[in-house]
């Protein structure tokens, strides 16, 4: 893997029209819920750059990964100017953004965050922060996930800050839906920024059994800090060293190097799969 640097580049210089002929429209979304701080300081920061639609959750939907609401109705109420709660997860969320309220000026770049909590290594598969970028990237959309690690000193104002000249710089480049960025933030003050790979999460976590007033078992999956595998370059070991870290993420899933590996296998089931 190449060694991951710092992210270089002027981002103040660019300003709204730079690239878009009319100013950006930019959709904020999150897992936390519409009364989120998180989203509240995103969408804050967001309006210097362009117009900025809210549409997100009505409950915390954390962990909700990609899923799609496809047994019930989705319902959408408009709370202020630009500002609607949807009842389903973020995806739902960021569908009826697109292909509903936003389907005669789509936006522009979808922003989702920021998550109380990181999204760091394998724990990308579960979150329905990052998910939200991803539903965004299938709708041709670039999209960028925030996150931050909570603990003493801990700001959304500085993320904000932070998330606001990247959502600026990537307004200003080429739209490049295939690719989403998946920004976590430290605790600490933030000794800068680190572009990185994800790492890899050592899961310890049990199931956890009780017994409720009438002595019947319920369980709680997980319950004790997740752990991680030292690596040079990941997001983990940057945002240990205080590094905003930004992972760039997409959805092809395929591991390449193992196509001619298991090719042969189309020579030992063909005959297999044509009796079937």
């Amino acid at each position: 893997m190449p060694n991951p640097g710092v992210l270089t580049g002027n981002l103040a210089t660019w300003q709204p029209g730079n690239y878009y002929p009319h100013v950006p429209r930019i959709l904020v979304t999150n897992d936390d819920g519409i009364y989120s701080e998180g989203l509240r300081k995103l969408a804050a920061a967001l309006r210097d750059l362009g117009e900025v639609t809210i549409v997100a959750p009505d409950r915390e939907q954390s962990a909700a990964s990609h899923a799609l609401t496809l047994n019930r109705p989705l319902r959408m109420l408009q709370l202020e100017e630009r500002e609607w709660i949807v009842d389903g997860t973020p995806s739902d969320c960021v569908n009826l953004a697109v292909l509903k309220l936003m389907k005669s000026n789509r936006p522009d770049i979808i922003v989702s965050g920021i998550n109380f909590g990181p999204n760091l290594g394998d724990d990308v598969t579960y979150s329905g922060t990052i998910s939200a970028a991803f539903e965004g990237a299938l709708l041709n959309i670039p999209s960028i996930a925030f996150s931050s690690l909570i603990g003493e000193h801990f700001s959304f104002e500085r993320c904000a800050d932070v998330a606001r000249e990247l959502a600026r710089w990537m307004l200003g480049q080429p739209p490049n839906p295939e690719i989403i960025l998946n920004v976590n933030f430290p605790v600490s003050e933030f000794q800068g920024v680190r572009v990185t790979r994800l790492g890899k999460r050592i899961y310890s976590e049990g199931i956890i059994e009780r017994l409720d007033p009438r002595g019947r078992k319920y369980y709680w999956i997980g319950g004790e800090e997740p752990i991680w595998h030292p690596g040079e370059g990941t997001d983990f070991a940057a945002v240990q060293d205080g590094y905003v870290s930004i992972t760039p993420l997409h959805l092809d899933l395929t591991h390449h190097q193992s196509i001619s590996r298991l090719q042969m296998l189309e020579e030992i089931l063909g005959h297999v799969a044509k009796r079937s």
